[in-house]
């Protein structure tokens, strides 16, 4: 047990190193005014971001697992999401960001003495690392959050990443799933959240999905055929928005008498027809799949396409297989600012011929948010549970902003219907 507990420290501080590389490089890359600028009412200013990360690593590791005295009691309301909209935060006596920066390196230094002597078994929170495995993941969502504002952020660019490879060949058509039960879910992946839990066994009828992603020229046809103009393809409350919102394409696309571009952190540039489209809200993904004759994949039919092998009847944690994710398998990690072209990873596809499940963009699904049978909530309500019910659409899979860390193919994210800043596409399916 020595050896496993050494190995699950060195791991836990690994990660959390990885994870405040990225928070530094998000939040050193602009100046002390675009930190407490809000970009966006979407978004909070990135110096709440910034200290909410520390405060919640203060809260559940110094605190709770380490009982160790607060660091900044005084500060947990003000970072506290449930209190205060992304919209108001702006109004807040936050911290400034040189009392941010001192406030989340104190509390990491605290941490990494608290990861020297705490337990790796022997209750729930603890076992195999599963609240330091919280926390990183809750860091590395923020900084998906924090790249989404860097998004939406005017000026300059301050953000390059070289490109994503590029493909041998074509990706086209459909796989035939067949139908048939599968385990969906996960009981014995450490570091997953409650509502990927518990496995439980699922029966799928047959269907097709799409072998990738939707891409910007399809997309694009679908614009030109006149489909933000035709109430036909769009649910009741989609065309009401899409008529409120003024939704004409893509978020950050513009079309000139050269085609469509679209805007990458601050570079616009022409759109490459074979990318995956993203910034889409799920109404404008229902409605493309309604055009075409298909629809949203459930995400029971999402998984089944990522993780069932076939050849063994059993659920893999990856679409190719149970190793972590690969620089050949998916692009995460921010390592490129840009989905990468469909085919672009071969060595990622799925026992079903299912092509970038993971990584390049979140995908919509049709399924409304719940918990699984037998959910229970943990560590706390306010993780999952508060959001269960039909105003929230899940996604599947993560994008080219999403680290390893916090995706696998159990994992589940969710967002209103309406949301785009966020780095979402789809794929569609239909019945066989």
């Amino acid at each position: 047990m020595t050896h496993e507990t050494d190995r699950l420290r060195d791991l836990v501080a690994t990660e959390l190193g990885r994870a405040r590389d990225r928070t530094t490089l998000l939040t050193e890359a602009v100046d002390d005014g675009d930190l407490v600028r809000q970009h966006s009412p979407l978004m909070s200013p990135l110096v709440w971001d910034l200290a909410h990360v520390g405060n919640q690593e203060e809260l559940w590791l110094v605190r709770d697992v380490g009982g160790r005295e607060p660091v900044r009691r005084d500060i947990d309301e003000l970072y506290d999401a449930f209190k205060h909209s992304r919209r108001d935060r702006t109004q807040l006596p936050l911290l400034d960001p040189r009392e941010a920066r001192k406030y989340t390196a104190t509390v990491r230094d605290k941490v990494l003495d608290v990861l020297d002597h705490a337990p790796m078994e022997g209750t729930p929170l603890v076992e195999r690392a599963f609240a330091f495995g919280m926390i990183v993941q809750h860091e590395q969502q923020h900084d998906e959050t924090m790249l989404a504002t860097h998004q939406l952020r005017a000026g300059a660019p301050v953000l390059s990443a070289p490109p994503p490879p590029v493909p041998a060949g074509k990706v086209t058509g459909e796989v035939l799933v067949p139908a048939g039960e599968f385990t969906m879910g996960t009981s014995t992946e450490p570091w997953a959240l409650d509502n990927e839990r518990p496995a439980h066994r699922v029966f799928v009828p047959a269907f097709h999905i799409d072998r990738a992603p939707i891409t910007n020229a399809e997309y694009a046809a679908f614009i030109d055929a006149g489909g933000y103009d035709d109430p036909r393809w769009w649910t009741t409350a989609g065309w009401d928005h899409r008529q409120a919102a003024g939704l004409v394409a893509p978020l950050h696309w513009t079309r000139d008498v050269s085609g469509w571009a679209s805007t990458h952190f601050g570079r616009t540039n022409p759109i490459n027809p074979d990318e995956p489209v993203v910034h889409v809200c799920w109404y404008e993904a229902a409605a493309y799949a309604a055009w075409a004759g298909k629809r949203l994949p459930t995400e029971a039919e999402w998984e089944k396409a990522a993780r069932w092998d076939p050849a063994t009847g059993r659920s893999l944690r990856y679409p190719w297989g149970d190793d972590p994710p690969g620089v050949e398998h998916a692009n995460l990690g921010q390592r490129h600012l840009q989905p990468a072209p469909v085919g672009a990873y071969p060595a990622g596809v799925s026992p079903l011929g299912v092509h970038q499940l993971i990584g390049d963009a979140w995908e919509w699904t049709s399924s409304d948010f719940h918990g699984y049978p037998g959910f229970t909530p943990f560590p706390y309500r306010e993780y999952s549970e508060v959001f269960f019910g039909p105003d929230y659409k899940v996604l599947r899979g993560g994008s080219f902003g999403t680290d390893r860390s916090a995706v696998r193919g159990t994992f589940r994210n969710w967002d209103y219907p309406i949301r785009r800043q966020i780095f979402s596409g789809f794929r569609c399916a239909r019945d066989a």
